[in-house]
């Protein structure tokens, strides 16, 4: 793999990775607020999150394989020089999902009391389902631009408008719910997702502006011979459906949770819920485990700040993978997706042994009205290594053609988590946590099953040293730094929140030197990196 092409490639890592960077922090935001404002609280994070995770299915149904599925089949065309077949493949794509988008929509929209009564059994979430209905379509349609100039081997489209949606999607988030205020926590949930909706609509119209500013022009002749659109329509839907799967799977695995919940908490609380006197009713045991599944889902807001940096990779490693193959350079493809699994490890094994460590007053900063479930966070740090690194192993699968793989290994994952769900929720004394530790158990099945798969598909060289015992040592040494770190701040300047704001940034730093000094990385390989390897270029012209 060339200097010029590594450098290309992490650029548009970095660039992905920020824009991700500024999406969670204003999603985290958002939900800070709203979760804070009287009257909504884990209630109406539970309502929010289950309206959510419906929508997140049938999204997962229309939507989410459409941009690695079109940047695969365009990034593909545009190496063999068909410019003017990449161009077509978008154009059809654009009609096709349009077309799947608005059925979804309709559906979410005429199917929100079955959904709510019958499958969660979550009574209150309809008016959240039915808000967020009109986006489905609109995501169908920004997703097939965004696949296309990824394709194309630009990030700009991708990154700017996502980060002016969610910008739109959290200022109206926190304007509807305050204006919602001394509602109920099922209006003030279907407020904020309705900013999804106005928000999405926002990054439609952007990019409908970016394309007609920076369609390709002079795209040239046509492959011959010219495929018919519902051949096309085949080709796109034969590369975008498997890959869709893994996210319908994972959409898939979230209502097991709420429905597990639901039920699972029933069973365990049937005899009492612990603070509340006498045999609980059934309106009180459906309003707790709204409750719990609101804290949990408060954890996950705070795990996709991680996992929003290491999507990065996995988003850019599809159109990579796909081209490289297509033109022949294999080896190219085998390097990179090796230094991508190593940039996973390194950004997800700090990132786990933060939060493990510092659980409890990030709750207490973040959460001030809502602080319960700091344990929740420290279980799903250690599934969020199992998720990051899928990610990334998901992206080379993708990018080989192995589209099936990712979804046959998480449902895998969903059965031990389904498993684990019902065994665990329904007992009292573990209760919420079962959910957790299901979550757990169907990443790890996942991540090992798709990393068995892609060394046999691509064999690398993933020394045990390099990739697993170096990188933990350098955590684990920075998660005791920041622990012990902490409570002496703490105890020093007498106030745990700025204490917490000094540490995080302090054993980052540390982190890095911790690696920088372990030889993990090779200095071919800093000298690549964008921002630490661009100033040593700059000063060794």
């Amino acid at each position: 793999m060339s200097k010029s092409s590594t450098s290309r490639f992490l650029t548009g890592v970095l660039t992905m990775a920020v824009s991700q960077l500024i999406i969670k922090l204003a999603g985290l935001v958002y939900r800070l607020v709203i979760t804070n404002v009287p009257g909504f609280g884990d209630v109406g994070n539970g309502f929010y999150t289950a309206g959510f995770q419906i929508y997140t299915l049938l999204l997962s149904l229309s939507s989410v394989g459409i941009p690695n599925a079109i940047s695969k089949l365009v990034s593909a065309q545009v190496a063999l020089g068909h410019r003017a077949e990449a161009h077509r493949i978008f154009r059809t794509a654009l009609v096709l999902f349009f077309g799947i988008g608005l059925v979804c929509s309709g559906a979410l929209f005429f199917g929100a009391d079955f959904i709510a009564l019958y499958i969660i059994k979550m009574d209150g979430v309809q008016g959240t389902l039915q808000a967020l209905s009109p986006s489905i379509m609109l995501v169908c349609v920004s997703s097939v631009i965004r696949g296309y100039f990824l394709g194309l081997g630009s990030v700009t489209a991708t990154s700017r408008s996502q980060v002016l949606e969610q910008i739109v999607k959290s200022v109206l988030t926190i304007v509807f719910i305050l204006a919602l205020t001394g509602t109920s926590a099922q209006v003030m949930s279907a407020g904020a997702n309705f900013a999804t909706t106005v928000a999405t609509g926002a990054s439609v119209a952007y990019l409908a502006l970016y394309y007609t500013r920076h369609r390709p022009t002079g795209v040239g002749k046509p492959m011959e011979p010219i495929p018919s659109r519902r051949s096309l329509c085949r080709t796109i839907l034969s590369v975008s459906i498997p890959i869709s799967l893994g996210s319908i799977v994972i959409a898939i695995g979230r209502i097991i949770d709420t429905a597990t919940i639901t039920r699972g908490i029933a069973a365990a609380y049937a005899h009492g819920i612990p603070g509340q006197p006498g045999l609980p009713t059934p309106e009180a045991l459906n309003q707790e485990a709204v409750r719990l599944a609101g804290m949990l889902s408060k954890s996950d807001t705070i795990l996709n700040l991680p996992l929003a940096l290491n999507i990065a990779l996995a988003t850019v490693l599809v159109p990579t993978l796909s081209g490289a193959l297509a033109a022949g350079r294999r080896r190219e493809a085998e390097s990179k997706a090796a230094f991508s699994l190593l940039l996973s490890v390194l950004l997800a094994f700090p990132c786990a042994a933060g939060l493990i460590s510092l659980a409890g007053p990030i709750y207490h900063l973040l959460y001030p009205n809502a602080p319960q479930g700091a344990s929740l966070l420290a279980i799903g740090a250690v599934a969020m290594i199992f998720m990051a690194l899928e990610q990334t192993i998901n992206g080379s699968l993708q990018g080989l053609g192995l589209v099936f793989v990712p979804a046959q290994a998480l449902l895998c994952g969903i059965g031990v988590k389904l498993a684990l769900n019902l065994t665990l929720i329904r007992l009292p004394q573990v209760n919420i946590y079962g959910a957790s530790f299901g979550s757990l158990g169907c990443y790890a099945t996942a991540c090992t099953i798709c990393l068995v798969r892609l060394l046999k598909a691509l064999p690398m060289d993933l020394a045990p040293k390099r990739y697993f015992w170096k990188p933990l040592a350098c955590a684990v040494l920075m998660g005791i730094a920041a622990h012990w770190g902490h409570a002496a701040l703490t105890h020093l300047i007498g106030s745990s929140r700025w204490a917490l704001l000094i540490t995080i940034p302090l054993a980052a730093v540390l982190y890095v030197l911790f690696v920088l000094a372990s030889g993990i990385l090779t200095k071919a390989e800093v000298a690549q990196l964008p921002l630490i390897g661009r100033k040593k270029r700059s000063a060794n012209p």
